[in-house]
C-alpha cells in the first residue's frame, strides 16, 4: 500500500483543453497510474481537486464515467469526487504482452457538456513465474562440435512484462557449456547454450543440465527446464534454408487446410545424414493450434481460421533436421489480412429518456463506437435520419455524442424514435443501428384557447334562480396539469360597461365546466343586458390564462299590462268630452294614451272601441287611440255617450286595460260647460214631438238590434266548425290593421294587421286577438 500511496503522489496529470465538436463543450485530458491486481474500491483520483471543481458539482451536473474497453472497469463517486476502482484490473489480461498497458475512460458533465478524457495507466506487479513450453529438452549435439559452438534453446515464457519479465538465463554448473542470454528484436530474450571445451562420446556419451530463467522482479521469480544432451557421431553439415526469413499473407477465415508456405532446406551430406525433416521450432500453443508443417515437404498449412482482430501477424520458426541430428533454423514472418468481417459496435455510456419542450441544446446520450478490423473496414461513420431534431456529434476519439438541434414542441411530437447507423468503409460495407426512445415531456408553454372570442347568451326574465344559460369552453394543447383548466369571471376592467354591476350577485360559473348559473331572477325591465369577461387559467407553473367576453341578453316576458294614462282613471271626477252638435264625421273628440312597460311585441298595443250607449255613432282608431265621430250628428242623438274603450297588448297571453269615456254633445262652445252628473233628472212633461223622437229612437234601436243578431248569426254559422275560440274564421277581403307598438310614452304611427274573432259564452263583448298581420 506505500508503494501505491507512493505512485499516487507523484503521479502527473496533465490537462489539455481543445474546442470539441459540441458549442460551449471542453474537453480535458487526464492521466493516472495505478499497479494492477489493486482491489476493488481502491481509489485511483480525487476528480474535484484535479479538475478544480467545487463540493456537489459533479453530482449537480449528472457526472458519468465510461472506459474505453467493453467493461465498465471504474466508477465515480460523485459526492465525494473520488474516481474508484469497481474491480480489480489485470494487466496480462487487459493488455497481453503490451508493455505500456493504458485504459482509456472517459468523464462526462452536462449543464454545461463538458468531457474529460483520461488515461489510467496499469503498472505491472511481478505476478507471474517463467515457464518453459516442455518439461525436458533433447539436444544432439555431434562430438567434433568445436568450442564456441551455439545450440539455440527454447525461450521461456513470462506473461509480465519490462523489468518483471525475463532477465536472464543460467545454466546448471559444468565443465562443458554456459548459457548466453540473446536479445531479440521483438524485445525477448532467447538463451543459446554456448560450447565450452571439445566433447568426447566415448568419455560420456550423455549429458544433463539445468537451464534456468529469472525475472527481474523484486523478489524474482525462476523457471527451470532440464536439457538432456546426446552426444552424436560425426555428421559435418548441418541444414540450411535456401530463404531465410519467409514472407507471406494469408487472408483472415482462410478455411482450414488452406496452404500457407512451403519451405526448403538442404543438406550437403548424403545418405542418412542428408535426409533432412521439418518442424515448428519452440512453438507457443497458439501457433501450434494454428498452423501444422509437413516433416517431409515442409508445407505449412492452417490448422483454424485466423483472426486479424486477434493475432495480426505470426512469427515462426522451422527447425530442419538431417539424419545425423544436425539442424539448421529458418524464420516465416506470416501477415494477416484484414477482411471485413466485423460489424462496427455501438457502446451506450450514459442515456437520457426524457427531455423538456422548449429546452436549449440537450445531452441525450453519450456512446462510443469501433470496429475490430482495421484500414478502411475499421473506419466508421455514425449518423441519424435528417428529418430529425437531433444531430451526432464527435466530442474526440470514438466518442459521441447525441444532442438536441434546437427546441423541442411536445405538441407537434411527443415521442422520437431515433435509429442511430454506424457503418463501416470496408468493402461491403457493414453497419449496426441502435434504437433510442425519447420522450418529450411537456412545458406549459401554451395558454388555454376560448372556441369563441365572444359569447352572446339569452335569458328569459324572470327566470328561475340557479338556471343554467350557457357555457363557455377552452382547451388547452398542453397535458397533464398544465392542459387542467379553471374558469372564473374576471373583475370589470376600466372602460367597461356598467363597472359597478354586481356580477357576482347575478352570475356564477363552475370552475371546472365552465358552466353558467343565474344567480337570481333577471328584470328585462331593470336589467336589459350586461356584459362580463371569463377567464381560462391553465394549472401549470406557471400558470397561463386568456380570457372571452360574455354578453348576456334578457328577453322580455309579457308581464306589463298596458297602463292608460289619458284619460286618467283613478280621477275623483270623470272625465267629460264635449262634442259640438256641428261637428263633422271624423271630428276628433280624443285619444286615448297608453303606454306598455314591455318591449317589442309585448309593447305593441291596440285599441278597440268596446262599448258605445250609441252603437254606429263613435269609432276609436285601432293604432293610435284616437276617438272619432263616425257620422253627423243629429237632434235625436242623446246629449250624454258612455264609451267603453279597451286597450290591449300583443304578448302571449295578450294583457288588456280598459277606460270609460263620458261625452256630451253641446250645442257649441260659447258657455261653459260643466260635468254633467249621472244621476236622474227629474222627468220632463212629456210633449207629441217627445213621443215621436221615442218611438223612431225605439224603432232605429230595434233595427239595429236585428242587425247585430243577424251579423251573429251569421258568424256563428261560420264558426261552427271550430272547436275553440282560436278557431275563428277571417271575413272576406282585406282586413285592416288597428295594431300600434307602444315603446315607453306614446303611440306609434305604423299600421299593424291582427286577426280578430268575438269570443263565445260572455256577455261582454270580449274581442280576442289571434295573431298579428305584418304589412309588407
Amino acid at each position: 500500500m506505500e508503494k501505491v500511496e507512493r505512485v499516487h503522489r507523484n503521479r502527473q496529470v496533465t490537462l489539455f483543453i481543445f474546442m470539441g465538436c459540441l458549442p460551449q463543450v471542453l474537453a480535458e485530458h487526464t492521466r493516472y497510474t495505478i499497479l494492477e491486481e489493486t482491489e476493488s474500491g481502491s481509489f485511483v483520483a480525487h476528480l474535484i481537486k484535479d479538475l478544480g471543481l467545487r463540493t456537489g458539482e459533479l453530482a449537480s451536473r449528472s457526472a458519468r464515467v465510461a472506459s474505453d474497453d467493453y467493461k465498465q472497469r471504474l466508477v465515480l463517486d460523485t459526492q465525494t469526487g473520488d474516481l474508484l476502482l469497481k474491480e480489480k484490473i489485470d494487466r496480462e489480461e487487459l493488455c497481453g504482452n503490451i508493455e505500456r498497458c493504458v485504459l482509456h475512460f472517459q468523464v462526462s458533465l452536462e449543464k454545461p457538456v463538458e468531457f474529460i478524457q483520461g488515461e489510467l495507466l496499469i503498472q505491472d506487479i511481478n505476478d507471474h513465474s517463467p515457464e518453459f513450453p516442455d518439461k525436458e529438452v533433447l539436444l544432439k549435439i555431434p562430438e567434433n562440435s568445436q568450442p564456441g559452438t551455439i545450440f539455440p534453446l527454447k525461450l521461456a515464457q513470462d506473461l509480465d512484462v519490462g523489468s518483471n519479465g525475463i532477465q536472464k538465463y543460467m545454466v546448471s554448473p559444468n565443465s562443458h557449456f554456459h548459457v548466453l542470454t540473446r536479445n531479440h528484436s521483438t524485445g525477448k530474450k532467447y538463451p543459446d547454450l554456448v560450447q565450452d571445451k571439445e566433447l568426447d562420446r566415448e568419455e560420456q556419451a550423455e549429458l544433463s543440465l539445468t537451464l534456468l530463467a529469472v525475472d527481474g522482479g523484486d523478489p524474482p521469480r525462476s523457471g527451470t527446464v532440464m536439457i538432456r544432451i546426446l552426444i552424436m557421431d560425426i555428421n559435418d553439415n548441418a541444414p540450411e534454408f535456401v530463404h531465410s526469413p519467409y514472407e507471406t499473407q494469408v487472408l483472415e477465415n482462410s478455411p482450414p487446410s488452406s496452404p500457407v508456405l512451403r519451405v526448403l532446406a538442404r543438406d550437403a551430406d548424403a545418405g542418412h545424414y542428408g535426409n533432412v525433416s521439418y518442424s515448428l521450432f519452440q512453438a507457443s500453443d497458439e501457433i501450434q493450434q494454428t498452423f501444422s508443417i509437413n516433416e517431409v515437404t515442409g508445407e505449412i498449412r492452417l490448422k483454424k481460421k485466423l483472426d486479424f482482430e486477434k493475432i495480426k501477424s505470426y512469427h515462426l520458426e522451422i527447425e530442419a533436421t538431417d539424419g545425423g541430428g544436425l539442424s539448421g533454423k529458418g524464420t516465416v514472418e506470416i501477415e494477416v489480412v484484414d477482411e471485413n468481417d466485423n460489424t462496427p459496435e455501438l457502446i451506450m455510456s450514459s442515456l437520457t429518456s426524457s427531455v423538456p419542450e422548449n429546452a436549449p441544446e440537450t445531452l441525450i446520450s453519450v456512446f462510443r463506437v469501433g470496429d475490430r478490423d482495421s484500414g478502411d473496414n475499421g473506419k466508421v461513420i455514425c449518423s441519424i435520419s435528417d428529418d430529425l431534431p437531433f444531430t451526432v456529434k464527435s466530442t474526440f476519439k470514438n466518442f459521441y455524442t447525441l444532442v438536441t438541434d434546437g427546441p423541442l414542441d411536445r405538441e407537434s411530437r411527443d415521442e422520437y424514435n431515433i435509429t442511430i447507423t454506424v457503418s463501416d468503409m470496408g468493402t461491403p460495407r457493414l453497419k449496426t443501428e441502435h434504437n433510442i426512445i425519447v420522450q418529450v415531456s411537456d412545458v406549459n408553454d401554451n395558454a388555454p384557447a376560448f372556441s369563441q372570442t365572444s359569447y352572446t347568451l339569452l335569458v328569459p326574465e324572470n327566470n328561475s334562480p340557479g338556471l343554467h344559460i350557457g357555457t363557455v369552453s377552452a382547451t388547452d394543447t398542453d397535458s397533464g396539469t398544465n392542459a387542467q383548466i379553471t374558469y372564473s369571471l374576471l373583475p370589470p376592467q376600466e372602460g367597461d360597461q356598467d363597472p359597478q354591476l354586481a356580477l357576482a350577485s347575478l352570475l356564477s360559473i363552475h370552475a371546472d365546466s365552465g358552466q353558467l348559473f343565474a344567480l337570481r331572477a333577471l328584470d328585462y325591465e331593470a336589467l336589459r343586458a350586461f356584459e362580463f369577461r371569463v377567464g381560462a387559467a391553465d394549472r401549470g407553473s406557471p400558470a397561463l390564462s386568456s380570457q372571452a367576453l360574455v354578453r348576456v341578453l334578457v328577453l322580455d316576458a309579457n308581464d306589463h299590462a298596458p297602463f292608460v294614462l289619458y284619460p286618467p282613471h283613478n280621477a275623483s271626477t270623470p272625465c267629460t268630452e264635449l262634442l259640438p252638435r256641428a261637428a263633422e264625421p271624423g271630428y276628433l273628440l280624443t285619444k286615448v294614451v297608453a303606454v306598455d312597460g314591455d318591449s317589442g311585441r309585448n309593447a305593441w298595443l291596440s285599441f278597440q272601441l268596446l262599448q258605445a250607449s250609441e252603437p254606429g255613432l263613435f269609432s276609436v282608431w285601432a293604432h293610435n287611440g284616437e276617438v272619432r265621430t263616425a257620422r253627423l250628428l243629429s237632434e235625436r242623438d242623446a246629449p250624454r255617450h258612455r264609451l267603453l274603450v279597451l286597450v290591449q297588448d300583443n304578448g302571449e297571453p295578450p294583457l288588456s286595460a280598459s277606460v270609460t269615456l263620458h261625452v256630451l254633445l253641446v250645442d257649441g262652445f260659447s258657455q261653459p260647460y260643466l260635468p254633467v252628473a249621472e244621476g236622474a233628472r227629474d222627468p220632463a212633461p212629456p210633449d207629441a214631438l217627445t213621443v215621436y223622437l221615442v218611438i223612431a229612437l225605439a224603432s232605429v234601436s230595434s233595427l239595429f238590434l236585428f242587425s247585430v243578431l243577424v251579423l251573429v248569426a251569421v258568424r256563428l254559422c261560420r264558426r261552427s266548425g271550430a272547436s275553440s275560440l282560436a278557431g275563428c274564421s277571417l271575413p272576406e277581403g282585406h282586413f285592416p290593421g288597428y295594431l300600434v307598438d307602444v315603446s315607453g310614452a306614446g303611440t306609434l304611427s305604423h299600421t299593424y294587421q291582427y286577426e280578430v274573432c268575438l269570443t263565445g259564452g260572455s256577455g261582454s263583448g270580449e274581442f280576442k286577438f289571434l295573431k298579428p298581420i305584418f304589412p309588407n
